[in-house]
């Protein structure tokens, strides 16, 4: 019988990010993966020779010196990644009744069009974006606090975060913006945490605003080639990364949990186990409902996840650029009623209208250009779901029947409707369109409901009141975007933060300094900032698409 220092079961930025520093710091760890390549959100796949990646769109605070440059600093993996600069002119395009808005890369930048658009409401989008700016950077602020002093000057620190903090994203920003395009394009990056105006919590949709306010940035291979750096990382310390590994079950005995049991009836003991599976999987499935607290039961009924999505996969055989499409990734609305496509989308019927009320829309091959073969262009064009559109295929054992076949079908052409409106004639064009489901998600990455940020971030389930790293249970820990924060950044905090519970210490020990230590970016479009490396990479796509076609 194997027994490991830890056990982390899942292998999402969160679940990567605490193996990486609990062998960094001497412990003998494994990471054990359900599905066939490790990442669980991050990771990416390809479909007759293209890739995707489902779950990483962009990234933010990248450049030299921010909070996400450090980070992957200090694990030691900044070298082994390679990102590109999407457009800084526009790395989101918003379109809002056909009309479309570029968001720029900075936050001056940023001010300055909204105010050549809306000159009127100057004053107002001044004190907007930077209450925004000060909410977020307090909410950052709060962790790191030190001493009785800084702790006895919280209000004073933390003064815009604590006036608005309780208040939903719909409140503050109708308090200070009058015109609804305005607000619309404010708002748009709500996809980003997936709650509408009404119901998202001001700071979280603050902190999303501020991680893309210098721009947005895509690593090369997609989310694998972050998986990538971490798990080579993980390896290097002796840890073990283990895929089409199913836990079942976490052993416990007198609420200390001791070891884990596979699917195959394996047995594995450690000392510690850590769960990136979200709150319900872990406690419900793993451990038993029979075995928690009335307490926590309770909390877990109370739990609700964030929305599911549709994801279609789509690869087209023509030169988009003649569109419009760029390195940005575009989010579409039918109007300024972003609440109201909110609610369409997650309370009615999905096939009801010939297109998509939003969507978002992103062009992976643009973003990536050493994944660009010179003549397929690749997108993810996302729009989000309840599950309970799905709920008709629950009961059945192999949900790929002809229904829902068909009702994949139905779907994708909704869709292409939505693509044709930015894209004229893509269907035309076509070489392959794979639909992504609420019953795939759940498949591939075991979230409860197909859930793609954890728990729902609503005011009552943020900040305090999310669930803690640490559980009720000796040596049980959780990580990933149910605890601290969600995305690819926040999930991998929330790893540290487990480690540091671990290792008794504070997570920022955890970031080591290391001056070699740099991230490379290059501009997606712009190749005069590429090194020979990725133009040989480049050439190399082209040519072996070009011969595969040839034979």
């Amino acid at each position: 019988m194997e027994e490991f220092d830890s056990i982390v079961i899942g292998s999402g930025a969160g679940g990567l990010a605490t193996a990486l520093c609990l062998s960094r710091a001497g412990q003998k760890v494994l990471v054990l993966e359900q599905h066939s390549v490790p990442g669980g959100w991050c990771h990416s796949f390809t479909l007759n020779g293209q890739r995707f990646s489902p779950g990483v769109h962009y990234i933010g605070l990248l450049d030299e010196g921010q909070s996400t440059s450090e980070l992957y600093k200090g694990l030691g993996v900044a070298n082994d990644i390679v990102f590109f600069r999407m457009n800084p002119k526009a790395y989101d395009h918003c379109i809002v009744d056909g009309e479309k808005f570029d968001l720029p890369a900075g936050r001056e930048n940023l001010q300055q069009n909204l105010i050549a658009r809306f000159p009127k409401e100057e004053k107002n989008i001044k004190e907007y974006l930077h209450l925004v700016y000060k909410v977020s950077e307090e909410l950052q602020l709060i962790p790191k606090l030190k001493g009785i002093w800084q702790n006895i000057t919280v209000p004073f620190r933390t003064k815009h975060f604590g006036k608005f903090a309780l208040f939903s994203l719909k409140r503050v920003i109708d308090w200070h913006i009058k015109d609804s395009k305005l607000k619309a394009i404010l708002n748009a990056q709500c996809g980003d945490h997936g709650l509408p105006p009404n119901k998202a919590s001001f700071p979280v949709h603050c902190s999303v605003m501020n991680h893309y306010f210098d721009g947005g940035f895509y690593p090369m291979g997609g989310g694998s080639g972050i998986v990538k750096a971490m798990t080579t990382k993980i390896k290097s310390y002796g840890g073990v990364v283990r895929t089409q590994q199913s836990v079942v079950r976490i052993l416990t005995e007198n609420k200390k949990a001791f070891g884990v049991e596979l699917a195959s009836g394996e047995r594995i003991m450690a000392k510690n186990i850590i769960s990136n599976a979200d709150p319900s999987t872990t406690y419900l499935k793993l451990i038993g409902k029979e075995n928690i607290s009335k307490k926590l039961s309770k909390k877990i009924d109370k739990t609700r996840y964030s929305v599911t999505s549709l994801i279609l996969f789509l690869t087209l055989d023509m030169d988009v650029t003649q569109y419009g499409i760029d390195s940005g990734n575009i989010w579409n609305f039918k109007d300024e009623n972003i609440d109201k496509h909110f609610e369409t989308l997650t309370k009615g019927d999905i096939l009801q209208d010939e297109e998509f009320p939003a969507f978002f829309m992103s062009c992976t091959t643009i973003k990536d250009p050493v994944s660009f073969n010179g003549r397929y262009h690749n997108f993810e064009v996302v729009t989000y779901v309840d599950y309970d559109s799905f709920k008709e295929f629950d009961a059945l054992d192999d949900y790929h029947c002809p229904k829902y076949e068909a009702f994949k079908e139905r779907i994708i052409e909704k869709f292409l409707n939505s693509v044709e409106k930015i894209i004229p004639d893509a269907r035309k064009h076509i070489v392959q369109a794979e639909l992504g489901t609420p019953k795939t998600n759940q498949f591939y990455v075991n979230t409860t409901g197909g859930n793609v940020y954890g728990t729902e971030k609503t005011l009552r389930q943020v900040g305090p009141f999310a669930y803690k790293n640490k559980t009720e249970f000796e040596n049980l820990f959780l990580c990933g975007a149910s605890t601290l924060s969600h995305g690819v950044t926040g999930a991998t905090y929330s790893g540290l933060e487990t480690a540091a519970r671990i290792l008794n210490c504070k997570s920022d020990d955890l970031l080591l300094k290391d001056d070699s230590q740099k991230i490379t970016i290059y501009d997606a479009e712009d190749t005069s900032t590429w090194s020979e490396f990725i133009h040989k990479k480049r050439e190399d796509k082209m040519r072996n698409f070009k011969e595969m076609k040839v034979n």
